[in-house]
């Protein structure tokens, strides 16, 4: 007997065994995918992680439906870097799985439903829902759940189909549908007729008298053909001659042109290509020598340069150097945002040796992609993206690059694998022997930590590209302001002063505030009510544009109220501001000037972030104001001015990164100032300019800045002389999780042998209707992490098999920072 081990695209920690003929096992190998039956009636795509003969002790092992691939489609390295995640993150196999892959290539089964055609059917006996799924199947073969959902105008539409089937008048089959198709574009050629001289005069006096048009298009085909030695395209041709298709297909029908399709890449940068040689500064060539040698040495090297000097030319000299001697290079960034900006100029270096992959390419660009990793193709020999990124089927990986390292977003929080980017491209480089490059203007304090210990190689960069000056920074006390009454909406004299400035200078201006929506808060001024959201304990945001309230939660949303839901009364006033308020207040005081956002609201599209950028870039707008999306390395030379609208919205959130976070932020959107000839200038408002960290913004002091954290997470057992682990809960009942989470933490106390806090309510208690708590358990150092980790999950799992706690949902958050 023979049999194959699978890992499933669920939710479950356990591998599959499903039986095989002797002729599959054979021919499957690691990594392929198969198509298997689970459960009832469902087929999922399984990938092959292993090959045996022993049977399975438990269940009887299923056959398996179909093998869906010729080749592996994912390396052993990837299914051991993923097995890594899944023991690391504490999450299951599975959900590392379905978050790797491209959605494309896992297929699901949908339900197919068709009519039996050897029942008699009695219409009279139908009720209106039956007679309706019956008539649609008179007119085709077979219709999906969701075809009849839509047909029906309700969602639950499982009882009729099921008392259709009772009736046995309805056949139901699970079918696997492939979702991937490559791009085939539509060439013309000439037949092979019309190849004789003589055959091709007579043919054009015959259309010279008949069809004129289509001899202007044999004509426009023919300097076409002479112009270019490449295929020619009905695209092209139709775009050259000014026709109509009608035209071509005629031709077509003639046998005078033959159609063919060639399979194209969805996503080319081959017209991006310049020719630019590089040339290092003397600060940038230091540098690039340092980071060589620290890389003889250590596997990991941080690259610490102020804002603005220059890392990207280092990293484009080491890509460079590491794909001449033929290995894959992986660039992460940290945002969408960036990655525009940046495929710009690596396409114009390296032309179409890029491929770029993150979640706002379709699945079909993204398989393309994830095909050409795996063949090691020219095309992707450096890959550009987001998280995501770190999964994809690298064969011969060299270098990786981890741009803006410090940001938190590298780490994802929902849904799992909760997995850090930054770590996990470390653990993948270490599969493949590659070296991994860190580089940021203020590294996050682990990072630091680990380059000062020596772990890491470190390099540091103190000047700016071209010698240009750091920003001149100035803070404006607010409550001076407002006392003073110098404030027109939320922008001081001060800020307005400059902004007028720069603006006659026909200079650029970025303003930031970390909050999108018009205004955080709608209040009563008679009663004090504030609209919250129905399933999450937060108020809801007011958004202007759309004249309505929405929760940053859930989604909800709610026409703004005209009067208070509470007291009637139409007194109603709104607290805080947000970047569209800003926007509308711009349109006020400088109504001449072109301003735009750029948050959440305004980047949805696939090319949200390039419409922007690029109208920025091509000064189209003359003030842009952004939330955090605007701090990330983005690279302005006609900003001078930069606008911190409230820094002390980020220093107060209940989070023990805070202090270390702001500093971060706020040096990033100051380093968008001034970054090319002339020195710029960054204006912080705030209600506490004396606050250490505002005052190490001002005078970019990252060291003293470092230190103070350092002190205070040594005290308070953090990071990164303690490791975190986060166990949230979640339930609907509210006495059933303080119960659950109670029992919980008490057994995690009695234990572990280290700090576990809690159970605490967050910030926000309610999601979606789901109560939470969490529980906060501190790991030193010198703990051994892969035991604890096993107590924790040995606890997670007695939990969950008492029954009355079984419905509580709980994760864990390793690393939660």
């Amino acid at each position: 007997m023979y049999f194959v081990e699978v890992i499933l695209p669920l939710s479950l920690s356990k591998t599959f065994t499903y039986r095989v003929s002797e002729a599959e096992y054979n021919y499957i190998k690691k990594g392929m995918r198969i198509a298997v039956p689970f459960g009832k009636s469902k087929v999922y795509t399984a990938l092959a992680i292993e090959l045996h003969q022993n049977e399975p002790a438990l269940y009887e092992a299923k056959e398996i439906h179909q093998i869906l691939d010729e080749i592996p489609v994912v390396t052993e390295i990837q299914i051991a870097h993923w097995q890594w995640i899944a023991s690391y993150y504490m999450c299951a196999i599975g959900d590392v799985y379905r978050g790797a892959m491209p959605s494309a290539l896992l297929l699901e089964s949908e339900t197919i439903i068709s009519q039996k055609k050897e029942t008699e059917v009695d219409e009279t006996q139908l009720s209106d829902d039956e007679f309706l799924i019956y008539e649609a199947l008179q007119h085709q073969s077979s219709l999906k759940v969701l075809d009849i959902v839509a047909l029906l105008g309700k969602k639950n539409v499982f009882p009729t189909i099921q008392k259709l089937i009772d009736k046995k008048i309805l056949a139901v089959q699970e079918e696997v549908v492939e979702l991937y198709k490559p791009k085939l574009t539509k060439y013309i050629r000439l037949h092979t007729d019309y190849v004789d001289e003589q055959n091709l005069i007579a043919l054009i006096d015959n259309l010279n008298k008949k069809a004129q048009k289509q001899k202007e298009i044999l004509l426009s085909y023919f300097q076409l053909n002479a112009s270019q030695q490449k295929p020619i395209s009905v695209k092209q041709l139709l775009e050259h001659s000014q026709a109509t298709s009608a035209v071509v297909k005629a031709l077509v029908d003639k046998a005078i042109f033959e159609e063919y399709y060639i399979q194209e890449d969805r996503v080319s940068f081959d017209k991006n290509q310049k020719e630019n040689n590089l040339q290092l500064s003397t600060a940038q060539q230091k540098a690039f020598d340092e980071i060589s040698n620290a890389f003889e040495e250590k596997e990991v090297c941080l690259l610490h340069g102020v804002t603005s000097s220059g890392k990207t030319e280092i990293y484009i000299r080491l890509i460079e150097s590491h794909i001449a001697t033929g290995r894959q290079v992986l660039y992460l960034l940290p945002e969408i945002a960036l990655t525009t900006q940046l495929v710009g100029r690596l396409t114009a270096h390296f032309g179409n040796q890029v491929a770029v992959f993150h979640s706002k390419y379709t699945n079909n660009e993204r398989v393309e992609v994830w095909k050409q990793v795996l063949e090691n193709s020219p095309k992707a020999k450096i890959v550009i993206g987001a998280r995501s990124a770190l999964f994809l089927p690298f064969s011969d990986l060299g270098l990786v690059i981890i741009d803006e390292e410090h940001e938190q977003t590298f780490k994802q929080y929902d849904p799992a694998p909760r997995y850090h980017a930054r770590d996990a491209a470390i653990v993948l480089a270490n599969y493949y022997k590659a070296k991994v490059l860190l580089g940021s203007a203020t590294p996050s304090l682990e990072t630091y930590f680990n380059a000062s210990r020596g772990k890491y190689g470190l390099v540091e960069i103190t000047e700016r590209f071209g010698n240009v000056m750091l920003p001149e920074i100035e803070l404006v006390d607010l409550k001076d302001k407002y006392f003073r009454k110098r404030m027109k909406g939320h922008f001081s004299d001060t800020l307005l002063e400059n902004m007028a400035e720069a603006l006659a200078l026909g200079e650029q201006v970025i303003l930031f505030q970390n909050r999108r929506g018009y205004s955080p808060v709608l209040e009563c001024m008679t009663c004090g009510h504030v609209p919250e959201c129905p399933q999450c304990d937060v108020s809801l945001t007011y958004h202007k544009h759309k004249n309505q309230l929405r929760c940053h939660y859930c989604g909800y949303a709610m026409a703004k109220p005209t009067r208070c839901h509470n007291c009637s009364s139409v007194d109603l006033t709104t607290k805080g501001f947000g970047t569209e308020q800003i926007e509308m207040e711009l349109a006020g005081l400088f109504p001449n000037k072109k301003a735009a956002r750029m948050d959440q609201d305004t980047t949805r599209g696939k090319y949200g972030y390039e419409k922007i950028l690029d109208s920025f870039k091509n000064r189209e707008i003359d003030i842009l104001v952004g939330t955090q999306m605007l701090a990330k390395g983005l690279d302005f030379d006609n900003v001078s001015l930069v606008g911190i609208m409230n820094a002390d919205n980020m220093l107060y959130h209940p989070d023990f990164r805070a202090f270390e976070r702001s500093y971060q932020m706020m040096t990033q959107v100051s380093g968008r100032a001034g970054r090319s000839g002339k020195r710029g200038k960054v204006i912080i408002q705030t209600y506490n300019p004396n606050h250490n960290t505002i005052q190490q913004v001002t005078n970019n002091d990252y060291i003293g800045m470092y230190k103070e954290q350092l002190y205070d997470r040594h005290i308070f057992k953090y990071p990164p002389y303690y490791r975190l682990i986060k166990i949230t809960l979640k339930h609907r009942d509210f006495e059933k999780l303080k119960d659950g989470s109670m029992w919980l933490y008490q057994v995690m106390s009695q234990n572990l042998n280290m700090p576990v806090l809690g159970p605490e309510e967050p910030a926000i208690s309610r999601i979606r209707n789901e109560y939470i708590r969490t529980i906060l358990i501190k790991i030193p150092q010198n703990q051994p992490l892969g035991s604890t980790k096993k107590t924790i999950q040995k606890i997670l799992n007695s939990f969950e098999a008492i029954s009355q706690y079984r419905p509580i949902k709980v994760a864990a958050n390793v690393d939660f920072y």
